[in-house]
C-alpha cells in the first residue's frame, strides 16, 4: 500500500495517470527527433570527429605527442581517467544505494544516471589503454591470462592491476543493473510498436510478459544487484585512490585518499547528473517527472559531499604540517603558492566555496543557478585531479629535475574525443531508450495524483 506524507510535495506533479506516464515517456522513443536533439547530436558527433584526429595521431605517432616528460610521467591523461571514473559514481549511488534505502525520489532520475555511469566508465577506460602507447600489442597484459612466455604474470600487488579488476567489475554490474531495469519498459514500447520496431523492442524485452511471477523475479534480481553494486560505490574510487596513496611521493602518500576520493566522486557524479537532467527535462518537457524537488534533493547531496571534500583539503594540510616531513610540507605549500597556484585556487573556489551557495533555498531551487553551479563543480573536480597529480610530480626531491607540464593539442584533443563520445552515446540513449523508468514511476504516480486532486 502506497502512503504519501500530507506535508511533502508529490514526487510526480501535474496529476498524471498511468496512461499519461506511458505516453509522455514513450513519445520521445516513438516519434522523430526534434530539432534541439538533432543540433545537440550533431555537435557531439562533431566533437567526436575532431577529437578522433587527436586520438588517431596519438596512436600513430605514440604518446610522445602528449606533454609528458621525464619528471611528470602522469598528467592530463590520468587526470581525465580519474575524473571520468568519478563522474560515473552517482549512477550506482542513485540506482543501488537509494534503492536499498527505499528512496522513491530516485525513480525519475535513476535510468539516466545509470546510463551516464556506463558511458563515463567507457570514457575513463580509454585513457589507461591509450597510455600503453601501442595497446594492440600489449593491452591484454593487464589481464591475468596464461601465456606462452614462461612464468610471466601481472603484479597482483600493484594498485594499477586492482584498477583493472575494480573498473571491469563496476562496468559489468552497472551494465546488467541498467539493462534489467530497461526490460519492462522495452516491453511497453514493444506492445505499442509495429513492424520492425516491434521486432527490435521485442528482442530487447526478452519475452517479458508482465506476470506476477515475472515481476517478483525482477524485483528480487534488482535487490540482489543493488546489494552487489553498493560495495562498489566505496571500493572503485578507493582502489583508484590507491594508485596514488600507496606511493611514497609527497602529496600522494596519505591515508585520507580513499574516503576523500569517494566523496569527491559522488560530488562530481551528482553534478553531472544535474547537468544532464536539467537539459533533458527541458528538451523532452519532463518537468512533471523531474521536478524542482528532485533537483533540490540532489543539491543537498552536493552540499554534503562538497563539505566533506572541503574538510579533506584542510585535513591534508594539517597532516602535512603535523608530520614534520619537510618534503610533504613543501608539496602542499607549492600547491598553494607555486607555479600552479591558479589551478589550486580554482579547485578551492569551485569545490569548496561554490557548493555552499546551495544552503540558500532560492539558489537550491533555481534551475539556472543549479545548472551553472553543476558545471562549476565539475570544472573544480577536474582541477582537483590535475592539482593532485601534476603539482605532486613536477617538483620532486631533486631540484635539477623540476619541470613544468604543458598540455599539447593531442592531450586536449583526446579529452575532447571522450566528451564527444560521452554525449553522443547519451543522446542516442535518450532517443532510442526511455529516459525515465516508466515501470517504477507508475508505482508512485497514483498517490501523487491523489494528493494533487485533494
Amino acid at each position: 500500500m502506497q502512503v504519501t506524507s500530507s506535508v511533502r510535495e508529490p514526487l510526480i506533479t501535474g496529476g498524471k495517470t498511468l496512461k499519461d506516464v506511458t505516453q509522455d515517456i514513450s513519445r520521445h522513443v516513438e516519434t522523430k527527433p526534434n530539432m534541439q536533439w538533432l543540433l545537440a547530436f550533431l555537435v557531439s558527433v562533431g566533437a567526436l570527429g575532431l577529437g578522433f584526429v587527436a586520438l588517431a595521431a596519438t596512436l600513430w605517432e605514440g604518446i610522445g605527442m602528449w606533454g609528458l616528460n621525464k619528471t611528470v610521467g602522469w598528467a592530463w591523461d590520468i587526470t581525465n581517467f580519474v575524473w571520468w571514473v568519478g563522474i560515473g559514481h552517482a549512477g550506482t549511488l542513485i540506482s543501488a544505494v537509494l534503492l536499498l534505502f527505499r528512496q522513491k525520489w530516485r525513480m525519475a532520475i535513476n535510468r539516466a544516471a545509470e546510463a551516464m555511469t556506463i558511458f563515463a566508465v567507457i570514457c575513463a577506460a580509454m585513457f589507461p589503454v591509450i597510455h600503453m602507447g601501442r595497446p594492440w600489442l600489449g593491452a591484454y597484459w593487464a589481464l591475468p591470462l596464461p601465456n606462452t612466455f614462461g612464468s610471466l604474470w601481472v603484479n597482483f600487488n600493484s594498485p594499477l592491476l586492482w584498477d583493472v579488476f575494480a573498473i571491469s567489475t563496476y562496468f559489468s554490474v552497472s551494465l546488467v543493473f541498467w539493462y534489467i531495469g530497461l526490460i519492462p519498459d522495452f516491453a511497453t514500447i514493444r506492445d505499442r510498436a509495429t513492424g520492425i520496431r516491434k521486432t527490435i523492442y521485442g528482442a530487447l524485452s526478452f519475452g517479458w510478459d508482465g506476470a506476477a511471477k515475472t515481476w517478483s523475479r525482477y524485483e528480487s534480481v534488482a535487490l540482489i544487484l543493488a546489494g552487489l553494486a553498493t560495495p562498489l560505490v566505496l571500493s572503485v574510487h578507493t582502489i583508484v585512490s590507491f594508485d596514488f596513496a600507496t606511493s611514497v611521493i609527497p602529496g600522494w602518500h596519505t591515508t585520507i585518499f580513499p574516503p576523500y576520493f569517494v566523496a569527491g566522486a559522488i560530488f562530481s557524479g551528482f553534478a553531472m547528473v544535474l547537468t544532464l537532467m536539467i537539459v533533458t527535462r527541458k528538451v523532452y518537457k519532463l518537468e512533471d517527472y523531474i521536478t524542482i524537488g528532485h533537483i533540490e534533493l540532489m543539491n543537498i547531496v552536493i552540499i554534503i559531499t562538497g563539505s566533506i571534500v572541503g574538510i579533506a583539503y584542510i585535513t591534508e594540510f594539517f597532516i602535512a604540517w603535523y608530520s614534520g616531513v619537510a618534503a610533504e610540507q613543501y608539496a602542499f605549500i607549492n600547491r598553494m603558492f607555486g607555479p600552479y597556484w591558479w589551478a589550486y585556487w580554482s579547485m578551492m573556489t569551485c569545490n569548496v566555496i561554490s557548493p555552499q551557495l546551495f544552503w540558500f533555498k532560492k539558489i537550491r531551487t533555481s534551475i539556472v543557478a543549479t545548472f551553472l553551479l553543476s558545471l562549476v563543480v565539475n570544472i573544480g573536480m577536474w582541477f582537483e585531479r590535475f592539482v593532485i597529480i601534476v603539482t605532486s610530480l613536477h617538483r620532486d626531491y631533486l631540484p635539477s629535475s623540476w619541470v613544468m607540464f604543458y598540455p599539447t593539442w593531442a592531450d586536449v584533443g583526446v579529452y575532447f574525443f571522450t566528451f564527444g563520445l560521452f554525449f553522443t552515446l547519451f543522446f542516442l540513449f535518450a532517443k532510442f531508450f526511455p529516459v525515465i523508468n516508466m515501470a517504477e514511476v507508475k508505482s508512485i504516480v497514483k498517490s501523487s495524483s491523489e494528493k494533487v486532486t485533494k
